[in-house]
């Protein structure tokens, strides 16, 4: 398989030792166009036989399955310690647990993955406009908190994977002014597009929200999910595939 095809994408971010992290592309897997290849999503129309052997593609990489979300592009953080049944609504996950594997689905939203150095806690949440728009980062830490009561901003590394890049997602008017009611800093996220239009830079959304948080370790790579086409992305494609990105704590031998 060429370094084009992988399974995972490639990253240069330095990973806390006591966690692992992984983030899936679209190649690797048994899906037919138009989710070819490696759709991790049951609710695109694509032939869920072939998402499920994606899926047990993917677990032989994994210490347990993943917590499998039903994503609604809301706030909702669900903690991840408490017994789970069927695929919850919410859009991110907190857990304190050794090999709880955290996972959400994209095709252009932000995945953040929030990282205790130390290992006793992490987050993962999916950010599109909407969910950063209602404080889903901010949830996501707050419950953190909630569960280790000790955690400083200062213990956490936050690394942001791939999304649509700040060149290609544009959005209407409303949307900025909906960011604006977060504080007028936050206009340096958006900037005019071709043809009148305005684009939002989910990274710096995320970056800003973070560092009202407090928190200042923050990685991006800064791909753009719609312009590399080894990633999924619904504002190219439309009918696509969703790809994965999942964390857990390891098992502490």
């Amino acid at each position: 398989m060429s370094s084009e095809r992988r399974l995972f994408a490639e990253h240069a971010w330095d990973i806390p030792s006591g966690v692992e992290l992984l983030q899936t592309t679209r190649y690797g897997g048994v899906s037919q166009a138009p989710y070819d290849s490696f759709n991790l999503a049951l609710h695109v129309g694509d032939d869920s036989s072939a998402v499920l052997k994606n899926r047990d593609l993917l677990r032989q990489y994994l210490p347990s399955e993943p917590l499998w979300l039903n994503q609604v592009h809301g706030e909702h953080v669900l903690d991840a310690d408490q017994e789970v049944h069927g695929t919850p609504d919410a859009d991110a996950a907190v857990t304190t647990q050794a090999e709880r594997v955290l996972v959400i689905m994209t095709a252009d939203c932000l995945p953040v993955y929030f990282v205790d150095r130390q290992a006793r806690v992490i987050g993962l949440a999916h950010a599109g406009w909407r969910g950063l728009a209602k404080g889903v980062l901010t949830k996501t830490w707050a419950l953190m908190c909630e569960k280790v009561p000790d955690l400083k901003a200062s213990d956490v590394d936050v690394f942001l994977g791939p999304a649509i890049g700040p060149q290609a997602f544009e959005v209407g008017q409303e949307v900025k002014d909906i960011f604006l009611l977060w504080g007028a800093n936050r206009a340096q996220a958006f900037s005019d597009g071709v043809a009148g239009k305005t684009c939002a830079n989910l990274y710096l959304l995320a970056a800003m929200e973070l560092s009202q948080l407090g928190i200042g370790h923050i990685h991006a790579y800064h791909w753009c999910t719609y312009s590399q086409d080894q990633f999924y992305s619904f504002r190219r494609s439309k009918v696509t595939g969703r790809m994965a990105s999942l964390l857990w704590i390891k098992k502490h031998t």
